[in-house]
């Protein structure tokens, strides 16, 4: 079977499972997309990889991993989500040391937050991603029906959080200035605040844009 070489798109808040994200990952060489649900704490590990500037105080569970594997000459190679089964994904880490090849069965999840810490890239099969992925057609009249059944899914894939939840815990960031909003940043990464530190740096982001 033929690999899929995958990249990450980012990760939304599911509006249709309760505390649970999104994780959207890219057909490289093609336009399918493939979303996997994931934890909230799975979420908030792989979007601090993905966000190089916020740098946690302490190393978190994925990060320990890392340290720990360097410290014995340990490199994951690369991540294979490899099998499909009534709606969850199944995942091997490639690893290697001395020379020496081993696959590690782990969550799609915790697979993909190792894959960032290590700079290695991500695959599925063909079949799976023919099974499960996302494919928007060209022509707007015929992808419009497809868009809106998995617009909640996909809405804002690029943000950690949700602007909704935002308003509901009352953390409204619109009315800072962006020197208030850099302060509260170093702020909510001091406490590891990670989720509050990815809101801050959104407002943050889009100032600068």
């Amino acid at each position: 079977m033929s690999l899929v070489k995958l990249s990450i798109k980012g990760i939304s808040y599911s509006q249709t499972q309760n505390g649970a994200y999104a994780l959207i990952l890219n057909e490289v060489d093609g336009e399918r997309k493939l979303p996997i649900v994931i934890g909230a704490f799975e979420a908030q590990s792989i979007a601090i990889a993905l966000e190089k500037e916020i740098k946690p105080p302490r190393p978190l569970t994925h990060d320990l991993f890392k340290n720990f594997a360097e410290r014995f000459d340990i490199v994951v190679k690369q991540v294979i989500i490899h099998k499909l089964v009534d709606g969850v994904f199944y995942s091997s880490i490639i690893c290697e040391r001395d020379k020496i090849e081993e696959i590690i069965d782990a969550r799609t999840s915790d697979a993909i937050a190792l894959a960032l810490r290590f700079n290695a890239p991500i695959f599925t099969y063909k079949n799976i991603l023919d099974k499960a992925g996302i494919y928007l057609k060209a022509n707007p009249l015929e992808a419009n029906k497809d868009s809106q059944e998995i617009d909640d899914v996909l809405s804002n894939p690029d943000t950690f959080g949700h602007e909704e939840e935002s308003n509901q815990s009352g953390e409204t960031y619109s009315k800072h200035s962006l020197q208030e909003l850099n302060e509260l940043l170093d702020q909510a990464v001091s406490h590891e605040d990670y989720e509050k530190a990815a809101k801050i740096r959104d407002e943050i982001s889009k100032r600068e844009s």
